[in-house]
């Protein structure tokens, strides 16, 4: 301990991961320090409701989409779309079109206003993108988004695409403020939240993204008891390993409300206005069953920006709370290893939360380069490209949690503790009942409207997620993955 600089997690007093934390104290532990962005009071989330409105600059990215949205404009292939939807959503997009080209420098000293005009940049973007009529076969993203937009992914390391942390981690507010500004309890605003942007404005969008909202927030205490145990694996002794065990079952009993929260979703979002409206609106370039092309028109203006590659839209499998998860019980090694995708590659699936969670940590960024007919780079595990579409901050985090030189699934591997082993498997145990749930998910709000859509016309193959995996048998596949991880089986 002598040899460790003072300011280390090891030579800070043990925190009591059940007492609730002050607001605004900073966390310098290993698991929440302030360079990964992870906030003891909120975990992924941001610990205070994101921004809401750009300054008045940028006023003219913020009225173009709050336009879209009170307009109600409607998907270019909604089965009874009206010639005055199609003449709403034609001047729309020529609004759009007759944009200034803003620049971001000011934007650029503001990790929150970037993330505010990475949400309004890609929120616009998807509208103009999926109001375009079907029969156009490249979709020209004009000059002023295309610019400001891969200007600011640049800064934030983010894909030009709505992302989870755009819908989801960035897109919340309180309905009433909270009841102490002073002791935040994440538990008690799980039912608090309201979305700040929608593109059909149900309660079915919103329940949507807010379920994974409120698991984010409940997993709060999940990072909390993995901090704890973490401190406790380096004593090592018996009074450690009890406490281990402990809080094992702890971690096993909030996955297991995790899940809950997850099923809660059928509450507020009706599975065949998900498929029909909802989901459209997510896909990226890679998800159109036409195989259009998106064509970002103005890069030639700025010199530093290139095509961009990873464009394939938000997917739960982007959540940094369930990779965390699946790291810290070194269960990743069995989750990850179905469905891996070449990098660079472009694939061919439809887009939205539609993807399990949990992989090893992605090294670098999304690509950048254009596409070309050299050989493909090494194949990447579907969920380990999903980092790239995380916060790079979140990425740092499952960086630093995958370097842990004391990993929990090793201790428990190595010792004869007859209680520990059993409390291990009782939350890896409930991180697969978390995926059972999230099986179940996929079935009712995809595959089960997928088929119904196909009626008497012949299928064209099981519906897809996120980068071109079978939804359904992606999600089953991991799930059972994840069982194999139990170490009563071994």
């Amino acid at each position: 301990m002598a040899n460790l600089p003072p300011n280390h997690f090891l030579n800070l007093p043990r925190p009591d991961v059940f007492v609730p934390t002050l607001a605004g104290t900073p966390d310098t532990s290993t698991l929440a320090a302030h360079d990964f962005d992870v906030d003891t009071r909120t975990g992924f989330m941001p610990p205070e409701p994101p921004l809401t409105r750009l300054p008045s600059a940028w006023e003219p990215w913020e009225a173009i989409l709050e336009d879209a949205i009170e307009s109600k404009l409607q998907l270019a292939d909604k089965p009874d779309l009206t010639e005055e939807e199609k003449d709403k959503s034609e001047r729309w997009r020529n609004r759009v079109r007759e944009l200034p080209i803003l620049p971001i420098t000011d934007l650029k000293s503001s990790e929150v206003r970037l993330r505010r005009a990475h949400h309004v940049l890609a929120w616009i973007m998807h509208f103009y993108v999926h109001t375009t009529p079907t029969y156009v076969r490249e979709i020209h993203i004009p000059p002023p988004i295309t610019v400001p937009h891969l200007q600011v992914c640049a800064q934030l390391q983010l894909p030009p695409v709505l992302t989870y942390s755009d819908d989801v981690l960035y897109n919340w507010a309180f309905k009433t403020p909270p009841a102490s500004s002073v002791l935040f309890a994440p538990k008690q605003e799980l039912h608090n939240l309201r979305c700040l942007t929608l593109f059909t404005s149900t309660r079915d969008e919103e329940e949507f993204y807010l379920s994974s909202a409120r698991i984010e927030l409940r997993g709060v205490e999940a990072l909390s008891v993995m901090r704890a145990i973490m401190d406790e694996a380096f004593v090592g002794d018996a009074i450690a390993i009890r406490r281990i065990t402990a809080y094992l079952r702890a971690l096993a009993g909030v996955i297991r409300d995790m899940r809950k929260l997850l099923a809660d979703v059928r509450e507020g979002c009706d599975p065949q206005v998900f498929y029909d409206e909802i989901r459209p609106w997510f896909k990226g370039a890679d998800s159109d069953p036409k195989g259009r092309k998106w064509v970002f028109d103005g890069i030639d203006l700025d010199p530093t920006l290139e095509e961009p590659t990873e464009l394939s839209g938000p997917s739960a499998g982007q959540s940094s709370l369930i990779h965390a998860l699946d790291i810290f019980l070194g269960v990743e090694k069995y989750s990850h290893s179905n469905f891996p995708v070449n990098r660079g590659q472009k694939p061919s699936s439809s887009s939205s939360h539609d993807s399990a969670s949990g992989t090893p940590v992605a090294p670098a960024p999304p690509s950048t380069t254009a596409l070309s007919s050299a050989p493909g780079p090494p194949k990447v595990p579907f969920l380990t490209r999903m980092q790239s579409y995380m916060p790079r901050h979140h990425r740092a985090f499952l960086r630093h949690l995958q370097a842990n030189p004391r990993p929990l699934r090793r201790l428990v591997e190595r010792s004869d503790d007859t209680a520990l082993r059993e409390a291990y498997d009782e939350a890896v145990t409930a991180l697969k009942e978390f995926r059972d749930e999230h099986v179940r998910i996929v079935a009712l709000y995809i595959l089960v409207p997928s088929r119904k859509a196909a009626g008497a016309q012949e299928a064209e193959g099981a519906p897809k997620g996120t980068g071109g995996t079978d939804a359904f048998q992606f999600v089953k596949g991991v799930r059972d993955l994840t069982a194999g991880a139990l170490l009563g089986r071994q």
